[in-house]
């Protein structure tokens, strides 16, 4: 039993690691997120190829990078970072916002 357990636990661990990899692979556009201003406001990115956004928390306040259209929500406490990884886009615009601060919204363009 506990050696079930053990290979399940290696199992997600390699499948995060792959993960973790790939990312770090495609072709990366960072975002800093502070109390409800976004830099850059208006992202370009290229179009049917996956990217991934890194996302900063750089204010004193948590933030939600969001994205209806792409389906896409990532909530980072102050000081904290992620990323997001996004399916190939066709060419277009992308809204993107923090749920946090309504004022803060963004376009992702794709081209």
């Amino acid at each position: 039993m506990a050696s079930g357990k053990v290979r399940g636990v290696l199992g997600i661990g390699l499948l995060l690691a792959a993960t973790a990899s790939m990312a770090a692979d495609l072709p990366t556009f960072k975002l800093e997120m502070k109390d409800g201003v976004l830099n850059p406001a208006r992202i370009v990115v290229p179009a049917g190829q996956k990217i991934k956004i890194e996302v900063h928390n750089t204010g004193q306040s948590a933030v939600e990078f969001e994205s209806v259209q792409l389906r896409k929500e990532k909530v980072l406490a102050p000081g904290a970072q992620s990323f997001v990884v996004i399916a190939p886009l066709q060419p277009g615009e992308y809204k993107f916002f923090d749920d946090f601060h309504a004022q803060a919204q963004g376009v992702i363009v794709a081209k």
